[in-house]
């Protein structure tokens, strides 16, 4: 049987070698000039693979649609691709967070992996190669045929009909231009694994939307997740002086301030940037907050807040006695100059500035009123958000090719014989920590079996 896979990020990778592991002439199609543009820069480049959790976990991990998931999890497993590629004799280490990374620290040696098994079971590649076309026989015309010749109504008959009809969209192939020469590849089926739109100089660029959607498939809107976050005119200038400084073991929440609803919440790494605010936890609360109601309104109007914690280890008590004897320690210094070992440096003139406490003030002429103002900020700095950056900066994109018209058991169309999803391009997206790498894996692997 000839499969033709297109893209050649990691689902599609993975759909190429399964396919061809059972028998297939498989040819994988990419646009790029190389393959695995995406899985290099993954886990700022040192590839975060999977995670170490329960699969179970997984879909609880993946906020968009990840009950779909569920088949493809079992069928292929974190545990599963740990053993992929320690077979191939790269062995991994967890970090915190659950997360798995290769013990080289290098995407790199994921990537060659891959590119290796593609060779041993002679996937035939072509780079520079965009597909403009997905080409289906349709069958409508024959059904109607059918129908017109069996008018004794025979069950049989009846049931042929309605299978017909099921299959009245067929794959035959694909067109593409290589190199600016246009060609017409023949196939038995076709797995569609071109990404999001998200990173579109790794070649995500959205083309797989444009070619499911002319075959009659759904594409729920498109919008960035797992993206930094913005922030309105009056807290920039903080975000600004602190751009650069990432700050560790920080507790975040995103609060209604209509309802004072806890939107989430979340334990971890946070980044400054001149826009806002980005890193792990911030990222993974934009997969939450991009599917909360009016959230888009909420945010046009300043009612969606960050407020962090930057001592969340100690309570506002224990946090005070702490300050207290800091002071006691350095009370004859200026206050601008007794925060040392309290903050990261950079942050000391910001924090000041927001408690305006005078920061030429003797330590032990702070008052209790301040020292407990200081405790409050300390617990509880907020910024007001005012929404994403664009889906271009996103590590995925949510939405995609709607899951009704999937089969989650072989990822095959419902409207298409032949036709197959993997990736990024189907309509389901996890927090950060490994798990959308592991849907590319297991949406890979079902599509290729």
């Amino acid at each position: 049987m000839k499969v033709i896979v297109i893209g050649g990020g990691p689902a599609g990778m993975m759909a190429a070698i399964h396919a061809a592991q059972v028998g297939n002439h498989v040819i994988l199609l990419e646009k790029m000039e190389s393959l695995g543009k995406k899985l290099l820069i993954t886990g700022k480049g040192r590839c975060n693979i999977t995670s170490s959790l329960p699969i179970e976990d997984f879909i609880v991990n993946t906020p968009g649609n990840g009950n779909f998931l569920y088949s493809s999890f079992h069928q292929f497993t974190n545990r599963d691709m740990i053993a992929f590629l320690q077979e191939q004799g790269l062995n991994v280490k967890e970090e915190r967070g659950h997360r798995i990374f290769p013990i080289t620290d290098q995407a790199k040696d994921v990537l060659q992996i891959f590119l290796k098994l593609l060779k041993k079971y002679h996937v035939e590649i072509q780079t520079n190669t965009n597909v403009e076309e997905i080409c289906v026989q349709n069958k409508e015309e024959e059904n109607k045929k059918l129908l017109s010749t069996e008018k004794q109504g025979k069950k049989q008959q009846a049931q042929k009909v309605d299978d017909r009809k099921q299959e009245k969209n067929q794959i035959v192939g694909v067109k593409c231009t290589k190199n600016g020469k246009e060609q017409k590849l023949l196939a038995d089926k076709v797995i569609l694994a071109t990404g999001g739109k998200s990173y579109p100089v790794t070649g995500s660029t959205g083309d797989g939307y444009t070619m499911a959607k002319a075959l009659g498939h759904t594409i729920i809107d498109l919008k960035p997740s797992l993206v930094p976050l913005t922030v309105d005119k009056h807290c920039l200038p903080i975000c600004k002086q602190l751009q650069g400084l990432s700050l560790k073991n920080v507790a975040i929440q995103l609060l209604n301030q209509d309802n004072h609803q806890i939107i989430y919440q979340d334990f971890g790494e946070m980044l400054f940037t001149h826009w806002g605010v980005s890193g792990p936890i911030i990222l993974s609360s934009s997969a939450h907050l991009i599917r909360y109601k009016n959230v888009t309104q909420l945010l046009k109007s300043g009612k969606i807040c960050l407020q962090i914690d930057l001592k969340p280890a100690l309570s506002e008590e224990k946090l005070e006695e702490r300050i207290i004897r800091d002071f006691s320690q350095q009370k004859n210094k200026e206050f601008k100059n007794s925060l040392d070992h309290l903050l990261p440096k950079k942050m000391i003139p910001v924090i000041i500035q927001i408690s305006n406490i005078d920061g030429t003030k003797k330590v032990n002429s702070i008052t209790k009123q301040e020292r407990e103002k200081l405790v409050y900020l300390l617990k509880h700095v907020s910024l007001t958000l005012n929404g994403f950056r664009p889906i271009e900066e996103a590590i995925i994109t949510s939405g995609g090719v709607s899951i009704k018209e999937i089969n989650p058991k072989t990822m095959e169309s419902k409207l298409v014989k032949g036709l197959y999803f993997a990736g990024e391009i189907i309509d389901v997206d996890a927090y950060t920590g490994g798990f959308n790498l592991q849907i590319a894996y297991s949406t890979g692997y079902v599509a290729g079996q």
